[in-house]
């Protein structure tokens, strides 16, 4: 009987470092400000963290931001570092639509949609190596609060647009099987060039779930020769990384999706990674360097 070939190859973690979605306020180490966001970014990328993907927060409040200068701020003191690290900024913020209960066409607080050259702002500002275009629409929540994720097709192809003007490499974050036909047009359409990355988000609710099902079927969806990888959200987390990897795909991991070790115990994002390097280990591959990792993925 032939054996089947060992598969060598250098599987990429990213960490998302701290989100904009509500957080157990217990957490005695969750960053909140620029320094405390860079800090963790440079902590998970000294653990092992190819690419740290970075949302900022209102220091005041802790709750989502989207100012230019908190972005350039935590970017800037991660590039100053003297760590080597890709970087990825969110963009997917200004897009809750939370629908008046007396007149849906119309927008209740807690509203935040607005026009793509708002959204991609601090893109502009900051220039990343990748920046995150979350195509889809759906219905989710946060805490206690519902409302849509609000995406639009002429919205998503402004963004691919400028993304590619700007020669920022667009990470193509799917929820479901759909979203991946509509990345399908937009290559089709030139508006991302290039092998394209994606990312398959799952267990967000009312969403696609965190499954090894969903993980197999996504990939199927896929373009040919794409990179991608999969994350799980909460206890799913290393599952879904675990699957990820033995279905061809990379892995992310870090305190926006988990925020525990184990049950009760609050982690760390360097922490997160240490276990995800040890799972990628286990599994019979090693993590990608960022110099390695920007070679896989086509980065300048």
């Amino acid at each position: 009987m032939p054996i089947a070939p060992f598969d060598t190859r250098k599987i990429i973690i990213t960490c998302a470092v701290t989100g904009g979605s509500k957080y157990n306020r217990d957490h005695p180490n969750f960053p909140i400000t620029p320094k405390e966001i860079a800090d963790s970014a440079i902590e998970a990328a000294r653990a092992g963290a190819a690419i740290v993907h970075v949302h900022v927060r209102d220091p005041a409040t802790g709750g989502a931001s989207y100012d230019v200068d908190l972005f350039k701020e935590a970017s800037d003191r991660i590039r100053q570092s003297s760590v080597d690290v890709i970087l990825n900024l969110t963009c997917g913020g200004n897009a809750r639509f939370v629908p008046d209960p007396g007149d849906e066409s119309r927008a209740a607080l807690g509203t935040t949609v607005a026009p793509p050259e708002i959204r991609y702002a601090h893109i502009e500002e900051c220039l990343p190596d990748i920046a995150s275009l979350d195509v889809t629409t759906s219905n989710q929540g946060d805490g206690g609060d519902e409302y849509v994720y609000l995406n639009t097709p002429r919205t998503l192809r402004a963004m691919a647009k400028r993304f590619k003007e700007l020669g920022v490499k667009p990470e193509i974050e799917v929820f479901e099987g759909g979203d991946i036909g509509f990345a399908h047009q937009l290559i089709a359409e030139g508006l991302i060039t290039g092998i394209p990355i994606f990312q398959f988000v799952l267990g967000v609710k009312w969403n696609a779930p965190a499954t090894p099902d969903t993980v197999a079927y996504m990939k199927g969806l896929l373009p040919e020769r794409a990179h991608w990888g999969a994350l799980g959200t909460g206890r799913n987390q290393y599952p879904i990384a675990a699957q990820s990897v033995l279905l061809g795909g990379n892995i992310r991991v870090g305190l926006e999706d988990n925020l525990y070790l184990r049950r009760g115990v609050f982690a760390t994002n360097g922490q997160l990674v240490e276990r995800a390097r040890h799972l990628i280990n286990v599994l019979g591959h090693e993590p990608a360097t960022p110099k390695e990792a920007r070679d896989i993925l086509g980065l300048p």
